[in-house]
Parts: C-alpha cells; sequence; structure tokens
C-alpha cells in the first residue's frame, strides 16, 4: 500500500494544527491565560509564521493551511497573554 506524502502532509497538519486547537478553544472562551509562558507563544507563535513563509515559498499547501490556522490562534493566544500582561491581570 502506497500513501502519497501529499496524504502524509495532510494528515500531519489536520493532527498538529488539531492538537492546538482545545486549548485554543478553552484561552479564546476563557481568555485566561495566567499559566501560558509568554516566552513560549512567541517564539511558538514566530516559528508557525516562518513555516508558514516556507510552506508559501514551498507553494505546499498543507504546510500553508495548516500554519496560517495555527498561526492566527496562536497570535490571539499571544495577544491575550500580552493584553493580560500589560494589564496586570497575571
Amino acid at each position: 500500500m502506497d500513501i502519497s506524502p501529499e496524504i502524509i502532509g495532510y494528515l500531519a497538519a489536520t493532527l498538529t494544527t488539531g492538537s492546538f486547537l482545545p486549548q485554543a478553544v478553552k484561552t479564546i472562551k476563557t481568555r485566561e491565560t495566567h499559566a501560558l509562558s509568554l516566552g513560549m507563544y512567541s517564539m511558538f507563535a514566530a516559528g508557525v509564521f516562518f513555516w508558514l513563509i516556507y510552506g508559501i515559498y514551498l507553494s505546499n499547501k498543507a504546510i500553508i493551511i495548516a500554519n496560517a490556522i495555527t498561526f492566527v490562534l496562536a497570535a490571539l493566544i499571544l495577544g491575550f497573554k500580552l493584553y493580560n500582561t500589560w494589564r496586570g491581570k497575571e
């Protein structure tokens, strides 16, 4: 049974983006970021952004779609974390 690299890419993209969704949904609903690391989310969002750029350079839809979705969610969480930190809610 041969599985194409494209199918593997979409499967990987679905699993990694899907694994991030519960944390994103919880943070967006509650806006609670006390337990989240500002450094980690800053580096994570930057890394996902660069994966997105990499996918664009390669014209790889699996990389582009997964990282576009994950970047938006990570940026939202990072925004909440920064807002809470600046407002002294941490």
